[in-house]
């Protein structure tokens, strides 16, 4: 089944039609502390249709359980209302979670390469000095999504994807970690191998998919002995 988000309605009732297969697979994703090499990926992919509206029933989520997320959107994607969507459905006031979810957006390639980089980093130290002694999360939302823009000059993409990358390899060797929400591309296109490298890049992938019920995670690249989820296939 195709499945297209088309309205913010018709998005909630997907992800919320299963959304304790979700609740179950976070829960046991940020239980394991992450500064734990041994039992913890610290770059976590899920990719599929509907990777926007996941993400921002994720951040509100996590919100929910008093973590504090910095939110890199590259695809225009987050959503507020499914936020307090969720804030209502747990009787918690919207503007408490959203409090808790700092975004950035980005609309160019360029600009995302230099969230990822340096604004990045100052982000993190800032939200560090604000809420000492508090993890902070970090959502990639679209990644790829502006480095497909075909005004830019193929001979700049590779290069400025791949800084990007580095530098938030850098951060993950800090023990900060990754959650990466991307849409799918079409398999023909000039630039399909900026998702392959995503994958290789990636620890943990989960591709999404939709069937009448809603969105269904099927686990694509492994994960340590130690890290262990259950979710239905």
């Amino acid at each position: 089944m195709d499945f297209k988000l088309r309205t913010p309605n018709s998005e909630l009732r997907t992800i919320f039609q299963r959304k304790f297969l979700l609740d179950e697979l976070f829960s046991q994703l940020v239980s394991v502390n992450p500064t734990d090499y041994a039992t913890f990926p610290q770059k976590v992919l899920l990719w599929g249709d509907g990777a926007g509206g996941i993400s921002s029933y994720v951040a509100g989520w996590m919100a929910g359980h008093g973590m504090k997320i910095l939110l890199l959107d590259g695809a225009n994607r987050f959503d507020p209302y499914t936020v307090s969507s969720f804030a209502r459905s747990v009787l918690v006031s919207p503007e408490t979670l959203l409090k808790k979810i700092r975004i950035a957006r980005a609309f160019t390639c360029y600009q995302m390469a230099t969230l990822m980089g340096e604004k990045l980093v100052h982000l993190l130290r800032r939200e560090k000095t604000l809420s000492p002694g508090q993890e902070t999360w970090v959502i990639l939302l679209g990644p790829v999504t502006t480095f497909l823009d075909e005004d830019v000059p193929e001979r700049e993409v590779r290069p400025l994807f791949e800084r990007a990358l580095k530098r938030v390899e850098e951060m993950t060797a800090e023990k900060i970690p990754f959650l990466i929400f991307q849409s799918p591309i079409h398999p023909h296109s000039k630039r399909s191998y900026l998702m392959r490298r995503l994958f290789k890049f990636s620890d943990l992938v989960w591709k999404i998919e939709f069937d009448d019920q809603g969105p269904k995670m099927i686990l694509e690249k492994g994960y340590p002995k130690k890290f262990q989820i259950t979710c239905t296939k």
